[in-house]
């Protein structure tokens, strides 16, 4: 059996109880909004737990949804989410942004410093530094 590739983007959050929490029908309808936003909504094997997976910025995106959305029914589920999401912040920040703030940081940062901390490519790294030069 091949191992899946790790990637570092993917986020997941528990919910235990989240059926006792916020109910059968919300969890049904956050289950397909979930799902709208590249995210999924699953019960941890054949237990009463449940999590959700994704990438961090599609979580952010669907936490905003059901934060708009699902006031008082799903608050149980804004709160984990909030927690777990201030937890990951640095995977919040889209890659041009972390390149250009690391350079802005430090100057004389290398580029395979750059990639290793990113996992960027070697093009990346560069445009990162001629930008980042220009400001």
């Amino acid at each position: 059996m091949k191992a899946k590739p790790v990637n570092e983007q993917l986020v997941v959050i528990a919910l235990p109880s989240l059926i006792h929490r916020i109910g059968g029908e919300t969890t049904k309808h956050l289950k397909s909004v979930a799902a709208d936003h590249g995210c999924e909504l699953k019960r941890v094997r054949r237990s009463r737990h449940w999590q959700i997976a994704g990438e961090a910025l599609a979580l952010q995106a669907f936490y905003d949804q059901v934060r708009c959305l699902e006031e008082n029914s799903a608050s149980y589920l804004v709160k984990k989410m909030q927690l777990a999401l201030a937890s990951h912040s640095e995977k919040l920040e889209p890659l041009e942004d972390k390149l250009q703030r690391l350079v802005m940081e430090n100057p004389a940062i290398t580029l395979a410093e750059l990639m290793s901390q990113t996992h960027c490519s070697l093009s990346q790294a560069r445009s990162a530094r001629f930008s980042a030069e220009g400001l």
